[in-house]
């Protein structure tokens, strides 16, 4: 095995300019930017790295050394942690490249430094293993995060040298590359707040993946130079006067918006880059601190809406309310002097170093790691709340869920105490409840949203103040899945109900176990397995779990035990079929109500199953059985996945035809306040207000709430939807929801 201290002795190792003179600039940076540097082991770091790659080069043929170095600068010049984090740049690359191992590395640095290494070496395995998929690796990613958070900072630096330097790979890979740094790399810098990292890799992504586009707003830019610079010093020349004449202590200083977001409004706008007005930006900053910092921000907006009219529709306070990567500044748009639009963006020193460097500015090096301030512990508990997510091992489902929580667009609402909370655009009172705690979006029945009752669906807006009403009875709803947004709510709500499929699984066992004793017969568990495999299911949980859920009568397992035969019934032939009488008026019409593969078939019988209750205007599909006869199912039926996968064969595209006089069952589950009357009500508005048969009712009461399930027959979607909401419209009701069962 290679020892490290022969290596790293002066004699074994001889660095040829110019990489001599860059690692003295780079120590020089450390200095600059770092709190504490220790000049010696980055020296060391570099020989043993510039040793160990002696005899690589990169694509463009220069010395590979020279990348872990460009990473190393980015490090401590644009990203600035601390030398440890310095070091593993220059090494991340030796343990999977070269001969070198962990265990040197452990040795010559120490533990600490070997865990960064590690850390980086997995991340460049999982990118290097395409079958992997995107999804796997975005997990391994966050798992890196959570042990040591330096791990996905230095990432950051080598994707943004590997960006700087594509003009060396074949187009295919540029393309590979730049695409996954536009998804997954540059939000996630966003997260972490490093935004100049993160427009830097949103350009240069752009540059490759749309160059036309790239270069034409490039060329657009420089074109305007002049004139834009001779507008922005007529805008600041009056704004500088009155800020010098109030004294304060500033910088002030236009730019032009990154190039990639002027892409997306052009994009979003359907407009070429002169109709886009609000490419450019004045911003000011301030040398003030603390509270007085805070104050003098407020007093500059002042002094500017004083010289300039305001847009009120354009003004963002992320002083008061920052957003959740801790960025903080006043956002205002006002018009000139000529009537042209101009962004000014207000913050203080020490706000300008977070929005540039976010989580990174929060890192305080003392012995080890140990020092991290409050806003480094919140954006670690998002971590942890990601990996929160027992069934992460869903890796595409994991990974929609972790874009989702990468969000650029937020919005700010109110608990009813004023307490504010960040959630992504889009987000319903679900994902507020379970923001609020997971008890409370699991027992959330209803929601209040300015005083006013929404849908559990309802999308938030900023400013919305937002009151959660909850049952200690209820417990989420599957069906919300269909709607919320944020990561927590998705991973809570999927996480009860594998929990729920787990107690039917087992419901399903006790159930087979009775009757093969009944039936005096003992397997083991491999011919339960041979079992489940004759009948076509992966194991012998997904058989418990269908027979648990009616799919699957047990007879046939005991016939076929017996006789080595079974008539396999289908799963929905016997289980599923309404009542004869519900069946038969369907058909005594003589109503054609499906079409099967876009034609109508005569004399077809047809089983609307009772898994799902279909009712026309639901998308459907059909399922054949062995008799001939087509068993319509809900295309979001809980069995409908089962019977897609596993008797694709069997599946018919249907659609529904015009209907004449027939009515279908559905179910109809209301929550609401508990009061005298409320039945008497509800079957007033169903029955004589619009006309609507009843078929059965029931209501439980508790705890001043109540829960009512009733079953009516409908003639088609638009008439439950105005079912519901008339009943919404009762006084008391707090949500209706349909339900399959």
């Amino acid at each position: 095995m290679l020892e490290a201290s022969t290596i790293l002795r002066e004699r074994d190792v001889t660095i040829a300019d110019p990489y001599s003179q860059q690692l003295d600039e780079l120590v020089d940076q450390c200095r600059q930017h770092l709190s504490s540097v220790d000049e010696l082991m980055i020296r060391r770091a570099f020989k043993l790295s510039y040793w160990a790659h002696r005899n690589d080069r990169r694509a463009s043929g220069e010395l590979y050394i020279s990348h872990p170095l460009s990473v190393a600068q980015i490090v401590a010049r644009e990203i600035r942690l601390d030398d440890i984090s310095v070091g593993a740049a220059l090494l991340h690359d030796v343990v999977e490249d070269t001969d070198l191992t962990i265990e040197i590395i452990r040795s010559e640095f120490g533990e600490e430094m070997a865990l960064l290494i590690d850390g980086l070496t997995k991340i460049r395995g999982i990118y290097t293993n395409r079958a992997l998929g995107q999804a796997e690796n975005v997990r391994k990613l966050i798992l890196s995060m959570a042990q040591d958070v330096r791990v996905i900072f230095v990432k950051f630096a080598d994707r943004l040298h590997n960006m700087k330097t594509l003009e060396s790979l074949p187009r295919a890979k540029q393309l590979k590359i730049a695409t996954e740094t536009l998804r997954l790399f540059a939000p996630l810098a966003h997260r972490f707040g490093l935004q100049r990292i993160k427009t830097e890799l949103e350009d240069l992504a752009l540059k490759v993946i749309e160059p036309e586009q790239y270069s034409a707003i490039v060329s657009g830019l420089k074109g305007g130079r002049q004139e834009r610079e001779s507008h922005i010093h007529r805008f600041i020349v009056p704004l500088r006067h009155n800020l010098m004449t109030h004294g304060f202590d500033f910088e002030i200083k236009g730019r032009s918006k990154n190039l990639y977001s002027i892409y997306q409004k052009m994009r979003a706008q359907n407009k070429p880059l002169q109709e886009i007005y609000d490419v450019f930006a004045i911003r000011i900053i301030l040398n003030s601190d603390g509270t007085k910092g805070k104050e003098d921000c407020w007093r500059v907006y002042s002094i500017v809406t004083d010289l300039y009219k305001p847009l009120p529709e354009r003004f963002r306070d992320f002083i008061s309310v920052p957003k959740s990567n801790g960025y903080q500044s006043l956002h205002t748009t006002v018009l000139d002097a000529d009537g042209n639009r101009m962004e000014v963006q207000i913050r203080t020193r020490e706000m300008h170093e977070i929005a540039e460097r976010g989580v990174a500015a929060h890192w305080k090096y003392k012995e080890g790691v140990e020092g991290m301030d409050t806003k480094m512990d919140q954006f670690l508990s998002w971590v942890h709340d990601l990996m929160e997510n027992p069934d992460a091992e869903q890796a595409t489902e994991f990974v929609q869920e972790f874009s989702l929580d990468l969000y650029t667009d937020e919005i700010y609402v109110f608990t009813p105490r004023g307490d504010i909370k960040t959630l992504p655009k889009g987000a319903t009172p679900v994902d507020f409840a379970f923001q609020i705690h997971t008890d409370v979006g699991f027992h959330c029945i209803g929601a209040k949203v300015n005083g006013k009752m929404v849908p559990l669906s309802y999308q938030l807006k900023s400013g919305d103040q937002v009151e959660i009403i909850t049952s200690k009875k209820i417990t989420a709803n599957p069906g919300w899945i269909k709607f919320v947004v944020t990561h927590k709510a998705r991973s809570r709500i999927r996480h009860r109900i594998n929990e729920q499929r787990r107690e039917a699984i087992r419901y399903g066992r006790e159930l087979w176990e009775k009757k093969a004793k009944r039936a005096r017969i003992s397997l083991t568990e491999d011919e339960l397995i041979h079992l489940a495999t004759h009948f076509k299911y992966s194991t012998p949980a997904q058989m418990f779990y269908e027979i648990s859920s009616g799919l699957l009568d047990i007879q046939d397992l005991v016939q076929y035990i017996r006789t080595g035969d079974s008539s396999e019934s289908d799963e929905m032939e016997e289980k599923d079929a309404p009542p004869i009488s519900y069946v038969e008026h369907a058909q005594s019409q003589g109503s054609e109500t499906i079409l099967i593969n876009g034609e109508r078939i005569r004399g077809l019988a047809m089983v609307y199953a009772s898994c799902c209750n279909p009712i026309p205007g639901d998308d459907v599909f059909g399922y054949t059985s062995k008799s001939g006869s087509i068993n319509i199912h809900r295309t979001g039926c809980r069995n409908a996945a089962h019977l897609l996968v596993n008797h694709p064969d069997r599946i018919q595209s249907c659609e529904w035809s015009r209907q004449k006089d027939v009515r279908f069952t559905v179910g109809l589950r209301v929550l609401g306040e508990d009061r005298v009357g409320i039945v008497h009500d509800l079957t007033t508005v169903i029955s004589r207000n619009l006309k609507t048969n009843i078929r059965s009712i029931t209501v439980k009461t508790d705890d001043g709430f109540f829960e009512g399930t009733i079953i009516l027959q409908v003639s088609d979607i638009q008439h439950l939807k105005r079912l519901i909401e008339r009943i919404k419209r009762v006084d008391s009701i707090r949500g209706v929801y349909r339900f399959e069962e």
